[in-house]
């Protein structure tokens, strides 16, 4: 439209009135259109108002059909309510069922178990058994899990509150029962208890008579049959247990106290026969308290030595020979040197001993393993916890409060076990220690071998349970041993150093050089292949070290025996016990002895050598004075004191016959000084006759060296020497 009118830009206002006059033309041109079609609006809304009652009966049908519809819709409503209803009462009553199936199921007992409950035969096996099925089959229905909701039903209610009374009702009547077959069998074994000891106090026999001694077996009594009895009912104990605590505690308890009366009257008993086996034969019974400790004076003739001069190289092979073989016992007295009494009286302890102990671990492991299955505890389940020393070791922890029904962990069931054990032998340490100390009253030495007794049996009871009670106590009697074995051993240090010689009588052997012969052969037979030698061997070196230094000192104060031979006979006596019994950590003691005497021989020789040529060793002396001041040998006899005059004038005071007086007088002497026991006087006088041949020997090298071509000679000769001394020997 712009482009056709040039002006549309530059005449804006003329532009606008041209198109206000087109627009007045349009509209004309519309009013007169519509005004020529009216006739058509007419039709057009007839046709809408027709339309439109269409629409109204429409609407009216729908109207009724929506009517319809709704009807049918409540009534499909109500049958589809009712369906679900039905469906859900359905499923209630399945589940409704299924619950009274559980509770029937399990919630009811059967009448023959409630009457075996109430009045079944705890004494007989089938009784036991039908009230153990029942008593299972209460702890079953008691024990089932409920639902939730179900402790609240008013039957489950009344039910569980019958089966509470039927468990209380069984539990007094089981636990009234036990307490009576407690009592019953502690009767019965008190009543056999006194029929096996009457004897011991019949009037007229004493408790150290023949008839006790050998009339009553050193034997505990066998519980087995007490125990089998009593294991019908270990399910039973287990149920109760479970169930009531209190009253299994109460048996416990009750069981613990019996037995501890009837084993301490028992074992009392036992020991009391064990003392007097140990003491009654005994023909020194008077002087019991007071037997000797040290064996002054015993030598017997196994133990005397051969006084040959190979006599010592030939000590080494002689224990061989002279061994007898081991027996049951573990004393070998065969080179001993004690008395026939001694011998017999170590070997009666020492079988007593060992029987003592024979008798204890199967009667204490018998009864831990009674208590294990009949209390229903566990003892072999290698678990932590241990007692503490503040754990009541007389039953006491056993009153500890503890959950009706609740097991126990199993070190507290251990440490239960060791309580009831310690309770019910709780006079077995007292007893055992009491025997020990009546041992070593009896003899020191006895507490070697119960030393290596005991140590056996300790080794053995910790291989099987190092905290049972047995090992425990056992442990602890060792201790005990061990200190009197430790005593033994001071002892007789100190009797060493407290002895005491005769000024009047030569001292010969020493008390307590032929005591640790004793103790070493006794040793030697006891600690063979045993456990504890270490122990031995550091008593051996205590006491060996002992015994030289107061050999020393005895020797250093004799006045009536001289050093040498005091020092040469023990030392010579020490070295052959030694060589004898091979004792390996005393190899160093036993070279140490044999050079002390050997040296204290040389030095005895020499020094009685001395006396019966006293004159011509002087003169000799003098000669070998001279020449180690200078002067030349062969110029000696030009020395005034020394010339060839003098010589033989020194020679012709000992002639041969003089020099055999000398020589005989000094067998004599020798003689008096040595001691029977030892035999050694050969051996001195083979060694003198060598020394002396020696110091002829040295005689004459010095008459030819110092007096060459003077004709002197001795007026014996080496063969004459020989002659003399053996003559001399023979004599005597």
């Amino acid at each position: 439209m712009m482009e056709g009118c040039e002006y549309a830009i530059s005449n804006a206002e003329a532009f606008a009135e041209r198109l206000s006059r087109e627009l007045q033309v349009l509209d004309g041109a519309n009013i007169q259109s519509i005004m020529a079609s009216e006739k058509q609006v007419n039709i057009l809304m007839k046709l809408l108002d027709e339309a439109l009652k269409e629409v109204d009966q429409i609407e009216s049908k729908l109207s009724s059909y929506e009517e319809m519809l709704q009807s049918v819709k409540e009534q499909m409503d109500q049958i589809s309510e009712s369906n679900h209803l039905i469906h859900l009462s359905n499923t209630n009553n399945v589940k409704l069922l299924s619950e009274i199936e559980f509770l029937v199921n399990h919630m009811d007992l059967a009448k023959g178990h409630i009457k075996a409950l109430q009045e079944g035969d705890l004494a007989s096996s089938r009784g036991i058994e039908a009230c153990t099925n029942a008593a299972d089959a209460l702890l079953q229905c008691m024990n089932v899990a409920l639902r939730p909701g179900h402790d609240m039903l008013l039957a489950v209610k009344q039910q569980q509150q019958r089966f509470s009374d039927l468990r209380e009702h069984f539990a007094r009547r089981l636990a009234s029962h036990l307490n009576n077959v407690f009592v019953q069998q502690f009767t019965q074994a008190l009543l056999q208890l006194y029929n096996r000891s009457y004897f011991l106090s019949v009037p007229g026999h004493d408790q150290s008579s023949t008839l006790a001694q050998h009339s009553v077996e050193l034997t505990l009594p066998n519980h087995h049959p007490f125990h089998r009895d009593l294991l019908r009912y270990a399910k039973l104990m287990e149920w109760l247990k479970n169930t009531d605590y209190g009253k299994y505690e109460g048996l416990t308890k009750n069981y613990m106290d019996y037995l501890s009366r009837l084993y301490e009257r028992e074992i009392k008993d036992f020991f009391e026969v064990a003392k007097i086996k140990m003491t009654g034969t005994t023909k020194e019974s008077k002087k019991f308290g007071q037997r000797r400790l040290s064996l002054v004076g015993l030598h017997g003739s196994s133990g005397k030595l051969t006084g040959s001069t190979s006599s010592l190289n030939k000590l080494s092979v002689q224990s061989s020979g002279n061994r007898r073989s081991q027996s049951s016992s573990l004393l070998d007295m065969g080179n001993m040197s004690a008395s026939d009494l001694d011998v017999a009286d170590r070997t009666k302890f020492d079988k007593i001993f060992e029987q003592v102990l024979s008798e204890l671990e199967p009667l204490c492991l018998a009864e831990q393993d009674f208590i294990s299955k009949f209390f229903k505890l566990q003892q072999h389940q290698s678990m932590p916890g241990t007692m503490t020393e503040a754990d009541d070791l007389d039953g006491g922890g056993l009153s500890r409060p503890h959950n009706s029904g609740t097991p126990l962990p199993v070190s507290s069931e251990k440490d239960m076990i060791r309580q009831m054990m310690t309770k019910i032998f709780r006079c077995i340490e007292p007893e055992l220690n009491n025997l020990i100390a009546l041992g070593d009253k009896i003899d020191s030495f006895n507490s070697l071998y119960m030393l290596v007794k005991m140590s056996h049996h300790v080794w053995t009871a910790q291989n099987v349970d190092p905290a049972s009670f047995l090992s425990t106590t056992l442990g602890n009697v060792l201790v005990t041993i061990k200190r009197n074995f430790d005593k033994c051993i001071s002892n007789q240090i100190r009797q060493m150093e407290e002895v005491k010689i005769s000024k009047k009588s030569k001292v010969g052997i020493l008390p307590f050089v032929a005591e640790f012969e004793e103790f070493a052969g006794l040793a030697e037979s006891i600690f063979k292949n045993a456990e504890r030698r270490g122990d031995l061997d550091k008593a051996y070196t205590k006491l060996i070290r002992g015994v030289f230094v107061n050999v020393e000192k005895v020797a250093n104060e004799s006045q009536k025996t001289p050093r040498d031979v005091v020092m040469m006979e023990n030392f010579h006596h020490i070295f052959a016990t030694l060589s004898r019994l091979k004792i390996s950590c005393l190899e160093a003691e036993k070279k140490e002895a044999k050079q002390k005497y050997t040296d204290h021989l040389q030095s005895y020789v020499i020094y009685s050598l001395g006396q019966p040529l006293e004159k011509l060793n002087h003169f000799f002396e003098g000669v070998e004075a001279r020449v180690a001041q200078g002067i030349r040998e062969e110029e000696v006899s030009y020395q005034l004191a020394f010339n060839k005059q003098e010589l033989r004038k020194v020679i012709k005071e000992y002639p041969g016959k003089e020099v055999k007086k000398g020589l005989d007088n000094l067998y004599k002497k020798v003689d008096k000084h040595l001691c029977e026991e030892e035999n050694l006087l050969q051996v001195v006088w083979h060694s003198m006759q060598d020394e002396f041949i020696r110091q002829y020997k040295h005689f004459e090298g010095l008459i030819a060296r110092c007096y060459p071509g003077s004709g002197v000679t001795m007026e014996f000769t080496i063969q004459d020497i020989l002659d003399y001394c053996s003559s001399i020997a023979q004599s005597h």
